[in-house]
């Protein structure tokens, strides 16, 4: 709005002379009109016209060029808002395709992550899959070495008890013949002899066990001479020719006797071959 007040206030001189002018026709017409004769002439009539209207246009004049002035200021406003808008657009669009840029660098970014994350979650799940295997590997020969352990710790055991076994069988040899000797003394140290033994063995849970003369003979515990015999209903032991042994309360041999009616055979048997030879290590 002031712009507009300056530009009319700076074309009131040139209002002025436009005015001037269109007064001075007016004037002219006047001057025509009262010197000319009645009726009119053809040619006062025509100057008369063309001096209304030649002051007419030069009143109208000024007013159209401000009108044109003001139109076009208009129009130059509203081209300066059109640049400034599209100026504005452009800063948006550079904004915009900033932002498309950063969201762009982002998307790599995240799709570099991802590739990462999946590579870590790859080498992660070899790592466990080696991991797994070599842990399965180290279980099955920790296992089968525990295994051969425990079957050198079995055959060891076995060698031991066998051992031992024939030492007690040789023992009790040893005190049944002094007792058969009728010496008395001999046959107490042996019996306390034996009596160690039998204790030290008791130590490591192998219990030697012998069936009393008369007692009732049982298949379990019990077995004769020969191989395959049987022993009649309501038998009685004899005589006990080899101890029987347990171990840790698991029966590891029954002992070896004969019946009441057998003794003279047993006796045969027990000179031809004394006890803890091969029959014992067959036995156990």
């Amino acid at each position: 709005m002031s712009d507009a007040s300056t530009v009319k206030l700076a074309r009131w001189p040139a209002l002025f002379f436009f005015l001037l002018g269109d007064a001075l026709f007016l004037g002219l017409a006047w001057w025509i009109m009262s010197h000319a004769g009645t009726p009119l002439a053809l040619w006062d009539a025509a100057a008369l016209v063309l001096c209304v209207g030649a002051g007419a246009w030069l009143s109208i004049l000024p007013f159209l060029w401000d009108h044109r002035a003001a139109l076009k200021l208009t129009e130059s406003g509203k081209l300066a808002s059109t640049l400034a808008q599209v100026q504005n657009l452009e800063q948006v669009a550079a904004q915009v395709t900033g932002a498309g840029a950063q969201i762009q660098g982002a998307l790599d970014e995240a799709a570099k992550t991802v590739a990462a994350a999946s590579e870590i979650s790859t080498r992660m799940t070899a790592e466990a899959k080696s991991f797994a295997e070599f842990m399965q590997k180290a279980n099955d020969s920790e296992k089968a070495h525990l295994r051969l352990e425990a079957e050198k710790l079995r055959r060891a055991e076995g060698e031991w008890m066998q051992i031992v076994v024939r030492m007690l069988d040789h023992t009790f040899a040893l005190h049944q013949a002094a007792a058969r000797s009728g010496q008395q003394n001999v046959a107490q140290q042996l019996a306390n002899f034996q009596a160690a033994c039998h204790d030290a063995a008791r130590r490591v849970g192998l219990v030697p066990f012998a069936a009393a003369p008369g007692a009732p003979f049982d298949a379990a515990r019990h077995r004769l001479v020969e191989e395959n015999a049987e022993a009649p209903a309501n038998a009685a032991v004899g005589e006990t020719l080899a101890p029987g042994f347990t171990y840790q309360g698991q029966l590891l041999r029954p002992a070896l006797v004969s019946l009441q009616s057998d003794a003279p055979a047993a006796e045969a048997v027990e000179a031809a071959e004394p006890p803890g030879g091969e029959q014992e290590q067959r036995l156990l």
